[in-house]
């Protein structure tokens, strides 16, 4: 099967290390992709709350390109790893399958630059991918370094699993956990998977968004876990570049690791932490390979 790779703005910015290891990833299961040609931003939260209509156009925009190059293939499944974008792309099929007056208006701006969205395409997200397609089966037998004794808090966010999405259990989400005990490690029991982290009211209303990251990374760490695992730019930063705020704040000394969920499953199939991104990450994830090289556990 073909895919073809929206990356959005992020992924080519600040989720730089998020892309490097969710294509390092793809290399090695020998996945089929591309990148979609002259893709635009999606629109996400901001352009949404200013014209609506036009923002629906800047996504549909996107997967009509996706059905024009893979036009010869079978199937168009379309991979968006940002959680925003790939909430963006399944809201914009929704409402515009609800709304034949605005798709008509959407579909006439789209023709004006020779484009034309049929609704072919089918937006997928990598864990999805990952879990359905490739199965756990597969990633298991191509492991070359066992998560063993690494025990994972896997954490999706608000918009990962919701509210459109149909891959996964809206409240509590299981795939992640799929893939990370495939790979061999432990996996935590835990009721944050979907809190909102605070997004980006840590760079506007930090009050509000310090408590919220607290509350998870508390949580995660009072269950022991070794490292939280995401797929969202925005909680990676969140998560882990806030800790010392947190602890000043709430008077604590939380510490632990937060990668992409895409670096982990990496390092289990032995690709160079450098094509992963791994020294692009604010804190080195030293907890990890200290388990992994047979070190004493932090969390015992």
């Amino acid at each position: 099967m073909k895919y073809i790779y929206y990356p959005g703005c992020s992924l080519k910015s600040t989720g730089k290390l998020y892309e490097e290891s969710l294509l390092a990833v793809f290399d090695a299961l020998e996945m089929d992709y591309v990148e979609l040609d002259d893709w635009n931003c999606c629109g996400a939260t901001a352009y949404m709350a200013v014209d609506e209509r036009k923002a629906f156009v800047l996504a549909a925009r996107n997967l009509a390109l996706a059905e024009e190059q893979l036009k010869n293939e079978p199937e168009v499944n379309i991979v968006s790893p940002c959680s925003a974008c790939y909430m963006i792309l399944l809201k914009t099929q929704k409402f515009l399958e609800d709304h034949p007056e605005d798709k008509a208006a959407v579909t006439k701006a789209l023709k004006e630059s020779g484009l034309n969205y049929t609704g072919k395409a089918r937006v997928r997200h990598p864990i999805d991918v990952l879990v359905n397609d490739i199965g756990e089966q597969e990633i298991t037998k191509r492991i070359k370094k066992p998560l063993k004794g690494i025990r994972v808090a896997s954490y999706y966010g608000c918009q990962t699993v919701r509210p459109y999405s149909t891959f996964d259990d809206q409240r509590n989400p299981v795939t992640m956990d799929r893939i990370f005990k495939a790979a061999g490690a432990e996996i935590v029991d835990w009721t944050m998977k979907t809190r909102c982290c605070g997004a980006s009211l840590t760079g506007t209303i930090q009050e509000v968004a310090l408590p919220l990251s607290y509350i998870i990374l508390h949580e995660a760490k009072k269950r022991r876990a070794d490292v939280v695992t995401t797929a969202c730019s925005l909680c990676q930063f969140n998560l882990e570049c806030y800790q010392d705020d947190m602890n000043k704040k709430f008077k604590t000394d939380l510490k632990i690791d937060v990668i992409y969920f895409t670096q982990l499953l990496g390092i289990a199939l032995g690709i160079d932490p450098d094509k992963l991104g791994i020294h692009r990450l604010f804190v080195q994830p030293e907890d990890i390979y200290k388990i992994l090289e047979g070190g004493n556990r932090v969390y015992v």
